[in-house]
């Protein structure tokens, strides 16, 4: 779980962004979404199998750019 220790004279405001920044980076939000809503096993393989076709797309066009140097 992400807390923050507010520290002697820091104001609030750095303290709420600190506490945000580590929220994200622990990736909390992400997981609760993850967890709020069923996902059938077949809709969860084909979303899976989407975003690893985005990922090789992606990868692919990198080194495309990468090669034409």
């Amino acid at each position: 779980m992400a807390f923050v220790v507010v520290e002697e004279g820091e104001s609030l405001e750095n303290a709420l962004k600190r506490f945000k920044r580590k929220v994200q980076q622990e990736a909390i939000i992400k997981e609760i979404k993850k967890h709020s809503v069923y996902v059938k096993p077949g809709e969860r393989r084909r979303m899976k199998e989407a975003q690893a076709r985005k990922r090789m797309r992606r990868r692919l066009k990198r080194e495309k750019d990468f090669n034409s140097y």
